[in-house]
This record gives C-alpha cells, structure tokens and sequence, in this order.
C-alpha cells in the first residue's frame, strides 16, 4: 500500500512515521516545510501539492483539524481527489461530523474512490508507541485494505459499521472524556474545601476506583483545568457541539452526560 500523509501535527506526526517505519512507501504534504523537516529521517516522499500526493498513493490518510479543513485538502482542483485514481481510499482521522465523510464519499464515489472514517484516540504519546484506538466505520472491503497500515500505530482497530460509525464513537468518547473533566474538577475543588490537599487527593484518587483519563489528566495539575482550557478547549468544544447537533437531529435523550460536559466547557471559558 502507497501511503499519502496529510496532517503532520502531534499526533499525525508520529502515526506518519510509524506508517513510513513500517515499509509503507509514504509520501507527505504540509503548507509549513519545518513541519517536514521534522519527518526528513523517515525517508518519506514529500509532494507540492495534495493533488500529486495523492497521485503517488493507493491510500491517502487525513489527520487535519476540523470539517472545513477536510473539505479544503480533499476537494478543488490541487486536493486530493483531483490526484487519486479509480480503486484509491481516503481515511479521514479527523474528528469531524459524520455528514462531512457522507458528502466527500458522494462526490469520491464518482471516480471509484472509497471513504473510511477513521478518528483515533490516545495522543501523540501513544501514536508513537503504536497504541491509539482507531474507529472506522466504512465498507469492509475498504476497511480490510487499511488494516495493514491502521496496525502501524494502533493498539486497537475497531470496524464499528457503515461510514459515519467511526466518528460517532469518536464524538461520544471525547463528550464523556469532557463530561468527566467536569467530576474530576469539582470533586477536588469540594476536597480542598474539605481540608484536602490536591496533590495528595489526585494520587489517591488515581489509585481508587474512581480513576478515568480526565482524572489523571489534571490530577498532576492539582484538579486544575487551566492547561486544558488554553490548549483544548476549542477541539473539545467542537466535538460536543457536533454530537449534541446528532442528538438533536436523531431526537435521541441528551442525558446528564450532555450537561457535565457543558460544564466542563463554563469552567474551562471563565478560565480565558
């Protein structure tokens, strides 16, 4: 499989690399050239455009950060799907609205192109120790093709169903993960209240059964979520917002998780 990499950022970066270390021949496209600076020891291609990326690739990964960002690299006359031939495969890793790989599938379908979703979870960290969780959704046929290069840098490739399923469980992930930050904050703010040290509360806590991701997160941090808001409020902000709109659409019960994790979005903002 000829790998295109578009998306060179924390996390693209090393899943970029671990595909190239894995003898996928890849080849790469970035507006920014210290971006691929950074990747030169990989031996990977590099293209001026995502059109001749795309060209040289049966598979082109997509590891951008949003919607409009997608949209912008995979369509015109210099995006990806004016390069890639008949029989290629585009997987989106971006964490988008599941509508946004339906329409890009429509206008792939007519030039024999096939669309996975493909969003992952775990960070840069375990990007680069080969453990992110990818969910796909798509067809199996195009699915199965992935997998080689999907195992390059997961720990776990979980097929969930038809195309828009990969990001469905992606959004609802990430609205726990925040719904979570929310617990997490408050509970140790009652305990310094309450006469309790943080940074003795977080070790505790991360030791007991009430342990999650978002706990360790701010744990270290003393149940702070400042570095959170000035870093990942605005990603996590988009993702509840898009798996509230696929509530309000499926007329599906929001639930309390809707609402901590909107709290969890007031605390962060009253910390800008």
């Amino acid at each position: 499989m000829r790998v295109g990499f578009i998306g060179l950022g924390s996390q693209g970066a090393p899943m970029a690399r671990r595909i190239a270390a894995a003898g996928h021949p890849t080849t790469l496209w970035a507006r920014r050239s210290e971006t691929l600076a950074a990747l030169a020891d990989t031996g990977a291609a590099v293209a001026e455009s995502p059109a001749a990326l795309a060209a040289a690739s049966n598979l082109v990964c997509l590891c951008v950060v949003g919607d409009a960002d997608v949209a912008q690299v995979v369509e015109g006359a210099e995006g990806v799907l004016s390069g890639l031939t008949s029989g290629g495969i585009i997987a989106i890793h971006s964490t988008v609205h599941p509508d946004t790989c339906r329409e890009i599938a429509l206008l792939a379908a007519q030039q024999g192109v096939q669309i996975v979703d493909a969003p992952v979870s775990g960070g840069g960290r375990a990007a680069a120790e080969g453990r992110l969780l990818v969910m796909v959704g798509g067809e199996t046929d195009a699915v199965d093709r992935c997998r080689p290069v999907f195992d390059s840098y997961a720990g776990r490739v979980e097929h969930l169903g038809a195309l828009g399923a990969g990001q469905v469980a992606k959004l609802l992930n990430n609205l726990l993960f925040t719904a979570n930050l929310a617990t997490a904050a408050s509970t140790f703010t009652l305990g310094k209240e309450l006469g309790i040290d943080p940074q003795r509360l977080g070790a505790i806590l991360s030791d007991g059964t009430a342990n999650s991701f978002a706990l360790s997160t701010i744990a270290p941090l003393g149940g702070s979520l400042e570095v959170l808001a000035a870093h990942a409020d605005g990603l996590l902000r988009k993702d509840v917002g898009l798996i509230g709109d696929l509530a309000t659409r499926a007329a599906a019960q929001r639930g309390p998780v809707v609402t901590a994790a909107e709290a969890a979005l007031a605390l962060m903002s009253a910390l800008h």
